[in-house]
């Protein structure tokens, strides 16, 4: 009985700031293993499901099936590997204390520009943009390895490594102009909100966050790739007939060279208010997307059986198609879907700043992670939001993705209810295909990762009504 008291009893012995370190390490390395196994049994799936099952045999060619399934086999080993890198240099900072020593080095750059130890939001945005720039450059070779070695092998990568290299420093320039002015207003307001900081610090951030949500397509993303409206045309009319139909407050709707990166396909919508648009990838669009273009320029001179072959290429969406999965997206927004999700969002925001205020007094919290002598606010918010809050973040992201799924069934239903259950049907089954997903799934492995319902179940769903 001694012995079994050992570990409990040198566990109660321990300081609380070795508790905390100690807790946060394993818990972290929990989650890892649980995700390992997940994935695990997932990659069995694809190992040992090499047949097309009979309720997929109207649904999947073989040819297709197998390239999936090595597509996402290939996915998920190499998702393996590079969260066992990443769970790896994570402990490896945090034992042999790398936060501090990033942080005395803010300290030290600052210094030599003119700054002393009281412009503690200069060493913050310092220790930002050098953290940040340590993870862009570590996550480098990971990055380069999934663009250029598995997407390219399964056929889903359209960039060149100058492309790649231009797009990841813009990226990495237009997240700093963000971030920096973003973070140094936030530590302004905690430093200075007195009791009820909290309160501004979850406004300011409800405020950005809007901002952000309505500039992004206008002035972001277009620094990424190219935005065309798209033609006056039978879709067109078709969009704006059924958007009208809902009520919906569209305004515009925009075609985007998804292409030039990637032949995954898409759409989305944007804006707030009366200010609707939509954007639909060009890979989602069968007249627009570049594959079929390629296709249809090498037609001329060739026989019958290449020309077949072509046609069973063919990328993207009808336009019926491409308006039933419009019909599933603005189904999202006539259910409230995305007004609920920024509640949640926002009532989830308000509690960590507010949990954050409780705990941002406690000594040991730093102490547990090295800052024996000084308590920085950016620190605190690292340490209570990344490590403290890490249990609850896992709790919620479950429950969110459990909601995400019945909201999927929800949309889905709505798009049957203007007709479209036929032509998403089809329309689900092509994405599949040009994405290459894989239709059987480990139920555990489903239940927590899909944020959408597994194709066979969406599939049943519409078919249920699809024959009445």
């Amino acid at each position: 009985e001694a012995a079994m008291a050992l570990p409990g009893e040198l566990w109660a012995e321990l300081p609380a700031e070795r508790r905390i370190f100690c807790s946060v390490l394993l818990f972290s390395w929990a989650v890892y293993l649980w995700e390992a196994f997940l994935a695990h049994r997932q990659r069995r799936v694809y190992r040992t499901t090499t047949h097309v099952p009979q309720e997929l045999g109207q649904i999947m060619d073989s040819e297709t099936f197998e390239k999936s399934r090595l597509y996402q086999l290939d996915k998920s080993t190499f998702s393996f590997w590079s969260g066992l890198y990443s769970e790896v240099e994570g402990t490896m900072i945090l034992l042999c204390g790398g936060i501090p020593f990033l942080w005395k080095l803010s300290g030290q750059i600052s210094g030599h520009a003119g700054f002393g130890q009281e412009y503690e939001i200069v060493q913050s945005l310092v220790f930002l943009l050098l953290a940040t720039l340590f993870s862009a450059v570590t996550g480098l070779p990971w990055s380069l390895y999934n663009t250029f070695v598995i997407e390219e092998k399964h056929g889903f990568n359209q960039q060149t490594l100058g492309f790649f290299f231009k797009d990841a420093i813009k990226k990495f320039v237009v997240t700093q102009c963000i971030l920096l002015p973003v973070t140094s207003l936030l530590l302004y307001i905690i430093k200075i909100g007195g009791d009820y900081f909290f309160i501004y610090a979850w406004l300011f951030t409800l405020v950005v966050s809007l901002v952000l949500v309505t500039i992004y397509a206008d002035y972001i993303a277009p620094l990424f790739d190219k935005f065309i409206p798209l033609p006056e045309g039978e879709l067109k009319q078709q969009i704006e007939t059924m958007a009208k139909s809902i009520d919906f407050p569209l305004t515009k709707v925009y075609v985007v060279e998804g292409s030039k990166r990637s032949s995954h396909s898409n759409a989305y919508f944007y804006g707030f208010f009366k200010n609707k648009r939509i954007v639909l990838f060009d890979t989602l669009l069968e007249d627009y997307s570049a594959l079929n273009k390629e296709s249809a320029e090498g037609e001329d001179g060739e026989n019958e059986e290449t020309k077949s072959k072509i046609k069973n290429k063919k990328q993207g969406c009808k336009n019926e198609e491409v308006l039933a999965v419009l019909g599933h997206e603005l189904g999202h927004w006539k259910l409230g879907h995305t007004v609920k999700n920024i509640i949640i969002s926002q009532m989830n925001s308000f509690l960590c700043f507010f949990l954050f205020a409780v705990l941002i007094g406690r000594k040991e919290l730093f102490t547990a992670f090295g800052f024996y002598d000084t308590q920085p606010t950016l620190i605190g918010l690292m340490i209570i939001f990344q490590f403290i809050f890490s249990p609850y973040n896992e709790v919620l992201s479950f429950c969110l993705t459990v909601l995400s799924r019945r909201f999927e069934f929800q949309a889905d239903a709505f798009a049957k209810e203007l007709g479209k259950a036929k032509d998403l049907y089809s329309a689900l089954i092509k994405l599949n295909k040009d994405n290459l997903g894989f239709p059987v799934s480990d139920w555990i492995f489903s239940m927590w990762h899909y944020s959408h319902p597994p194709l066979l179940e969406r599939l049943q769903a519409l078919k249920d009504t699809k024959q009445e």
